[in-house]
């Protein structure tokens, strides 16, 4: 199978996992509309695919204030637009054995960029998605640590846990009612700038190597997987991490399944 998608708005591209998908799927052969906030970068990612193949946009994803306009702008300079890949992520340590030290304003924009902003985006170009012909999708890149939190970052962990939650919900309302594809991808560690926080030597030593996770994850977006789960949580055994994966799947159809017709009534 082929990524089926043809016009995708990467949101996150100009660093880590995004850039790197970004470039995987122009290579693949989809045309890629690249969003974030340095324009050097975004600059630089037209110069290299060329314009037929690569366009950008700058924007803030926390910026609620100029979302509307951001979303009226691609829709209407790019009406082919037929997936939505959300990948804007901070992290940080948090050591909540000190509580009179953390910096509360650095622990909420922990949601604000990995929770609140990739919901209300999403929320905003469904209408958009929904009422094409063809097959659509909204992409997000989630984390193991949903699933698994890390103790030194609570805020990361509990952030992509309401995220992938979000998601949860809305691919069980969606069933039998929207074509949209909802499709989570959860990364392990993956040696990227977003660790630059542990050191830059340190923090990008992490983890998978970034070209072979984006050649995994492709691999798996192209073959229709819904959810992409890559690599394991350190000191969780594959094996039982899969089982863990699947029960929680199983459980989470159980539950909706109980609640559909009293929810849709």
């Amino acid at each position: 199978m082929v990524f089926q998608y043809k016009r995708v708005l990467l949101v996150g591209a100009t660093a880590g996992i995004g850039a790197a998908m970004a470039d995987k799927l122009i290579q693949e052969g989809s045309k890629v509309i690249a969003v974030g906030r340095r324009q050097e970068r975004l600059d630089a990612f037209v110069a290299k695919h060329g314009a037929e193949r690569a366009s950008a946009i700058k924007f803030d994803v926390t910026d609620r204030a100029g979302l509307d306009a951001f979303v009226d702008q691609v829709v209407q300079t790019y009406p082919d637009l037929d997936c939505v890949f959300l990948n804007a992520g901070t992290q940080s340590q948090v050591n909540l054995t000190r509580a009179a030290e953390i910096d509360l304003d650095a622990f909420h924009n922990d949601f604000q960029v990995n929770y609140t902003s990739i919901v209300n985006i999403t929320i905003k170009f469904l209408p958009h998605l929904e009422n094409k012909h063809h097959p659509t999708s909204v992409i997000v890149t989630g984390s193991l640590l949903a699933l698994i939190p890390a103790m030194a970052m609570p805020s990361y962990s509990a952030s992509k846990a309401a995220l992938h939650s979000f998601f949860d919900c809305l691919r069980q309302q969606n069933k039998g009612i929207s074509k949209v594809k909802i499709i989570n991808i959860l990364p392990p560690v993956v040696q990227t700038e977003l660790h630059d926080y542990m050191g830059v030597d340190r923090g990008r030593a992490l983890g998978m190597p970034l070209a072979e996770f984006t050649d995994k994850a492709y691999a798996e977006l192209a073959a229709g997987k819904e959810d992409i789960a890559i690599g394991q949580v350190l000191g969780v055994q594959p094996e039982a991490m899969q089982q863990f994966l699947d029960k929680r799947s199983e459980l989470i159809n159980d539950l909706s399944s109980a609640v559909r017709l009293k929810f849709q009534s």
